[in-house]
């Protein structure tokens, strides 16, 4: 592995700091120094979509206690004064649209009004059920526990999402630093250059060349701040914040993962094959209601009730008297119910809920599948990625070499303009190969954690 050179670090290090704390003195935009794993921890407790699916699970949740507290029987109770007349035949009607009038026919119509009151108790209890209230308290839990594992994956995808963008912001800031040496190199190249034209030993063309390369070079380093803080603002939506996020793990980039990474992990514990499963389950649970649904219900009532009428026993009327309750009654009693044409409905229902659990099924099946796929294709990223970090180390000892002798060879004019900044362009090309290198090989990594599911694959190495 290469030697880490201390002084490179520091002053790349101290030149991000300057840059941006020029951006944000021009821009009034605080800056917020953040670790990796703070980073991960913000955005599990600050992102509002995170949040969102939470609200979703807890609500469901609630649906559990709905569901549990139909066990208990409904208590109605109600007061009711009236006026209307009291003409009347005794008979059958379906009490829909007509309110019911008691009593004896009348002798003839007399529409003139009298007051009339009811007053009454009823307890309605769904004591057997066969069933039905169990499904649906299993269904409510089904659903409970889907909505967690939706919260556990899209949680565990969130972090992923913060890992890899916080390695893009690392990268950018040691771009920035690339960049910069660059255009030092060639700084260094123009005042060269200058000298040697005024004693004839290069010609003056050499120093136009040399002013055209720097423009070029500063033009790379304004559009690497650019992409700086692109990414930072993007990391500070991941973690939920106004500021601009400053990473302060910025030795990253300058090794690589050592960590010896698991081959065969599996995919039963990954959170979406859990997520899938989850749903599978909850559709089953739904299908087991639906069954149930078709079956009898046997309910318990009781009822106390009152009622008042101005109209006397005699015949005789006394308008106001009926807003009193003068008759008292009790009623108990058992009903089994049973939707005898329901089963038509319940059969169709059940069809249509099987199809989407055999979805649910071929779901799951795909999804394990496919990591399994993904994992072979992350153990092949992984070893390739170290092998090309491993490599671009020569090749950026070599470029120095090369440019430093190159460097020799032109001052004392043995070689021409065009030799010369091909050289330093090989040797930027090595260092932004090298960082690249480096930052593909722990996107691997953190490649290999989000396929196997876990991301303490990735977290290891920070700690």
């Amino acid at each position: 592995m290469q030697k880490r050179n201390p002084s490179l670090h520091y002053s790349g290090f101290l030149l991000f700091f300057i840059l941006i704390a020029c951006a944000a003195g021009a821009q009034t935009v605080p800056l917020m120094p953040i670790s990796m794993l703070d980073a991960v921890t913000l955005g599990k407790n600050r992102y509002h979509q995170l949040k969102a699916v939470q609200s979703d699970a807890d609500a469901a949740s609630k649906n559990v206690d709905v569901a549990k507290y139909s066990r208990l029987p409904t208590i109605d109770a109600a007061y009711q004064a009236n006026m209307g007349t009291a003409n009347n035949l005794t008979g059958m009607f379906y009490p829909g649209t007509i309110l019911p009038i008691t009593g004896p026919p009348s002798g003839k119509n007399v529409y003139d009004p009298v007051s009339g009151s009811g007053a009454g108790i009823l307890i309605n209890w769904q004591a057997v059920t066969f069933g039905q209230r169990n499904a649906q308290i299993n269904t409510a839990v089904a659903e409970v526990n889907s909505k967690k594992s939706a919260l556990t994956n899209q949680t565990f995808q969130h972090s992923i999402n913060v890992l890899s963008t916080y390695l893009d912001v690392l990268l950018s800031i040691d771009l920035i630093s690339i960049n910069q040496r660059n255009i030092d190199r060639i700084t260094a190249g123009l005042s060269q250059s200058k000298m040697l034209v005024s004693t004839g030993i290069k010609p003056g063309v050499d120093t136009a060349l040399f002013l055209s390369e720097l423009s070029k070079a500063r033009i790379d380093l304004l559009n690497a701040r650019k992409q700086l803080e692109t990414q930072q603002w993007t990391l500070a939506e991941l973690i939920a914040t106004d500021s601009l996020p400053v990473p302060t793990d910025t030795s990253f980039l300058e090794k690589l993962p050592v960590t010896e990474v698991q081959r065969d992990s599996g995919t039963m514990n990954h959170p979406v094959v859990k997520f899938g499963q989850s749903q599978l389950e909850a559709s089953k649970a739904r299908e087991a209601y639906i069954r149930k649904s078709y079956l009898p219900k046997l309910s318990v009532w009781g009822t106390g009730f009152a009622r008042g009428s101005g109209f006397q026993p005699d015949g005789s009327v006394k308008t106001w008297d009926g807003l009193g309750l003068s008759r008292y009654n009790y009623g108990v009693g058992l009903q089994l119910s049973f939707s005898i044409l329901k089963y038509g409905e319940v059969r169709q229902q059940l069809a249509q809920q099987e199809f989407i659990s055999k979805s649910a099924q071929e779901n799951l099946e795909q999804n394990k599948q496919s990591l399994l796929s993904q994992q072979r294709i992350a153990n092949t990223t992984f070893d390739n990625n170290i092998a090309v970090a491993r490599e671009t180390q020569q090749q950026l000892e070599s470029a120095k070499y090369a440019f430093s002798a190159m460097q020799f060879r032109y001052n004392t004019g043995l070689v021409s303009f065009a030799d010369l900044i091909q050289s330093q362009y090989n040797l930027f090309k090595a260092e932004l190969d090298l960082k690249r290198s480096y930052w593909d090989a722990w996107k691997a990594l953190l490649l290999k954690a989000a396929v196997t599911g876990d991301e303490q694959v990735f977290i290891n190495e920070i700690r």
